[in-house]
């Protein structure tokens, strides 16, 4: 029996205030509106982001809420005007998108989507301002557009990737945030060349995704940068070869990869958000060639300082969102890189958890423990 253009009720879990666990609800799920997909979750995977917004400390809180961006499924129902998709295509939902009509969508340098580029306060869609999920009648807010806790969620047909079906689900899933993000920081914006040396600083799952980035551009030394040493051995499978704790020196990290380096790294890749992470990523590449690329997102009140004769003396500090991947048209081939074997990912898959144990994936988030955590909808 066919469910489109019907409310469906199905499952979520809904974050109703910040902090506290999420509560498995029957929800009812409205059918997509012009320009909108109804996609069935398979599998979700949490993020950092998920849970910063979960703890919404650092920003307005809106709740009741349905997080949830990282996430693979399959299409349900199409809306009016949505030609590229149709209901049995696997797709991956994506926190940004590419509606293909903007300048920045027309430009071949620029994934930053005018209409649809990440927008942290929206809870509604954008077509009429309304949710699709709700609760006796009482709306349940929207999440980057995506809010994959849900077994069914609505998305704009800008933020979902067609791709082939024969990926697993349950491991591409990962490529829709954090792996995207790091893979791509390296390969299209540091674009280390083989042989050429790489500092990653931050080896969390977005660190190590860059760390994968490099070992396949051939880079020769990929050097990891950490406060937490208890990340060295697990970043070995990801190709990094040394590795430099700050705590460990009583001199600026920076200097001390350059005394590794004979005058600094080729590339680096900063991943952690710290804004003194950020300085020392730009100012330990080599200069003449050196350049620097910043993934990590900071704090709102951070300032950026440097000398202006680091950038003279031709290093160059880049800036990145998603990898510069644009989510429609380059996400579908990383998921063939993975079908190929150019890309690992299964490393970086270390927790799974059945739906009704969303909870526990947040517990060892917050525990700092594994990387990816894979929650499965069916069970």
């Amino acid at each position: 029996m066919s469910t489109a253009g019907q409310v469906i009720r199905c499952k979520a879990a809904v974050a109703w205030e910040s902090g506290k666990p999420l509560s498995i609800e029957e929800v009812e799920v409205a059918p997509p509106q012009k320009n909108e997909v109804r996609i069935k979750i398979l599998f979700t995977s949490l993020c950092h982001t998920d849970v910063y917004f979960w703890d919404a400390k650092g920003q307005n809180p809106l709740f009741p809420r349905i997080l949830g961006h990282e996430a693979g499924g399959i299409v349900e129902s199409v809306g009016e005007g949505v030609t590229d998709l149709e209901p049995g295509d696997h797709v991956l939902p994506i926190f940004t998108g590419e509606c293909k009509e903007c300048a920045h969508c027309m430009s071949e340098e620029s994934n930053m989507c005018n209409l649809l580029r990440i927008n942290t306060d929206r809870g509604e869609m954008i077509h009429d301002g309304k949710s699709r999920f709700s609760i006796n009648g009482k709306p349940i807010y929207h999440f980057l557009g995506t809010s994959t806790f849900s077994e069914y969620t609505v998305v704009h047909v800008g933020q979902v990737a067609k791709i082939n079906p024969d990926a697993p689900l349950d491991k591409v899933c990962v490529l829709s945030c954090g792996m995207s993000t790091g893979f791509g920081a390296t390969v299209n914006v540091a674009k280390p060349k083989k042989g050429q040396s790489v500092a990653i600083f931050g080896l969390g799952a977005v660190g190590l995704a860059a760390a994968e980035g490099a070992r396949v551009s051939g880079a020769s030394r990929i050097i990891g940068v950490d406060l937490n040493p208890s990340r060295f051995e697990q970043a070995k499978k990801f190709g990094v070869t040394e590795f430099v704790n700050p705590k460990d020196h009583n001199k600026p990290v920076q200097e001390v990869i350059a005394e590794m380096t004979g005058g600094g790294v080729d590339r680096s890749v900063e991943c952690t958000g710290s804004i003194q992470a950020m300085i020392s990523a730009f100012e330990c590449v080599h200069d003449g060639w050196g350049v620097a690329v910043l993934v990590g997102v900071p704090n709102k009140d951070d300032a950026f300082k440097t000398h202006p004769v680091n950038l003279l003396n031709e290093r160059t500090l880049k800036g990145t969102f998603f990898g510069n991947y644009k989510p429609r048209t380059d996400i579908p081939a990383v998921v063939e890189k993975y079908m190929n074997k150019e890309l690992e990912l299964d490393k970086f898959i270390t927790h799974s958890v059945p739906f009704s144990e969303i909870n526990k994936a947040f517990e060892l988030m917050l525990a700092g423990e594994g990387l990816r955590c894979v929650i499965r909808m069916d069970a």
